[in-house]
C-alpha cells in the first residue's frame, strides 16, 4: 500500500470543484485526510483566487495509474486538457509525492511545486510536518520554515468536507 500526496487546486467555483474533487478521490483512495484549505492570488496570470490544499491517501494503483485517475477526474469536472499552464483552472489534481519514489515519468517525482509555490509546500508541510521528501535533507517542515514566504501571499480559509 503506498502512501500519496495529492494537490488540489481550483479557482472557478472553486468550493463546488473543490469538494467534487475531494469526493472522487475519496472513491478511488483509502484514508483520505486533508490539510487546511488555503486561498491564494493566481500565480504566473491575472485572475480570480484559487483555493487550494493537500491531501493524503493510500493506494494500491501504480504511479501511472494514479496520474489516469487524477486526469479522468479533472475532465469529469470541466479539465480542458491542452489548455494553457497558467489559466483559470475547474479542477487541478496533482500528484506531488508516493512513498519515497524518485522519478521522472509518468510524473517527476517528488513535484517540483512542492519547493516553489507556498499554496503547495505550506499545506504539505502542515499535513506531513516531519517527512523528508526523497532527495532532500530537510523535513517539509524546515523547508516550509526557511521559504520565503514574501514571494505568495496566501490565507487558511474556513472549509469542512464532507458537509454534514
Amino acid at each position: 500500500m503506498a502512501v500519496i500526496y495529492i494537490s488540489l487546486g481550483s479557482n472557478i467555483e472553486a468550493d463546488a470543484h473543490i469538494r467534487k474533487g475531494l469526493d472522487d478521490l475519496a472513491n478511488h483512495y483509502r484514508n483520505l485526510t486533508l490539510s487546511s484549505v488555503f486561498e491564494s492570488e493566481a500565480v504566473g496570470f491575472e485572475g480570480d483566487n484559487f483555493l487550494n490544499l493537500v491531501a493524503r491517501a493510500e493506494t494500491d494503483q501504480s504511479i501511472a495509474e494514479v496520474v489516469t485517475t487524477f486526469k479522468a477526474i479533472e475532465q469529469a469536472h470541466g479539465r480542458a486538457r491542452g489548455a494553457k499552464k497558467f489559466a483559470p483552472r475547474t479542477l487541478d489534481i496533482d500528484l506531488l509525492l508516493y512513498d519515497g519514489t524518485q522519478c521522472e515519468t509518468p510524473v517527476e517525482l517528488p513535484r517540483p511545486e512542492i519547493y516553489h509555490n507556498a499554496f503547495v509546500l505550506w499545506p504539505l508541510a502542515e499535513l506531513a510536518p516531519d517527512l523528508v521528501p526523497p532527495g532532500q535533507p530537510h523535513s517539509l517542515a524546515a523547508l516550509w520554515q526557511a521559504y520565503d514566504k514574501t514571494q505568495q501571499s496566501l490565507w487558511p480559509v474556513p472549509f469542512v468536507w464532507p458537509l454534514a
